[in-house]
């Protein structure tokens, strides 16, 4: 096992050899891997036995969430982007820069908070474009590859069922598309 340490020699994380044998059920997942509460018993049991203070989490707060667009404007150096102000819970807003052609105000969507790993591997980071800070992504239904998504760029919009700030349900989406 080593520690990963930031540039103040605080750990930021572990990288624990052999981890199927210490929790087998996850050997098989690709991608983002969510552990239970039992499985991150075991790795604290682990890092804790290799000489370690700092433990992992019990709880991850979830990266993918329902939010609300509250405003858009478009992004005066960009003719097919859009800065909006999305809530993603109790009044928390995010301004996300967003090229879905379908991108309007009063709509909830999904949004991938900075620490999301996509379907695909790419891990959302605050950045810029074309200077305007964003801090996380309005997501499509392709790009969470979602069932029978549509094959073409724009923001998934959710019904009204769906709760601002709820973490969004990847079980209860495979649906959306239903023919």
């Amino acid at each position: 096992m080593v520690a990963l340490k930031n540039e103040d020699g605080k750990i930021i994380g572990y990288n624990i050899f052999n981890v199927s044998s210490i929790t087998p059920e996850i050997k098989n997942q690709n991608g983002q891997v969510i552990l239970s509460d039992n499985q991150i018993d075991k790795l604290n049991e682990v890092i804790v036995s290799a000489g370690f203070d700092t433990k992992l989490p019990s709880k991850v707060s979830p990266k993918f969430v329902v939010g609300f667009v509250k405003s858009m404007k478009e992004h005066p150096k960009s003719s097919h982007l859009y800065i909006t102000e999305t809530e993603v819970e109790d009044g928390k807003t995010l301004q996300i820069v967003s090229s879905s052609p379908n991108m309007q105000e009063g709509i909830k969507v999904v949004v991938a908070e900075v620490g999301a790993m996509m379907p695909n591997g790419l891990i959302i980071w605050p950045s810029e474009l074309k200077d305007v800070e964003s801090d996380g992504m309005i997501c499509s239904g392709r790009e969470l590859k979602i069932p029978n998504a549509p094959d073409r760029p724009g923001a998934l919009i959710l019904p009204d069922s769906y709760k601002i700030g709820e973490p969004f349900d990847f079980d209860k989406a495979k649906t959306l598309f239903d023919e």
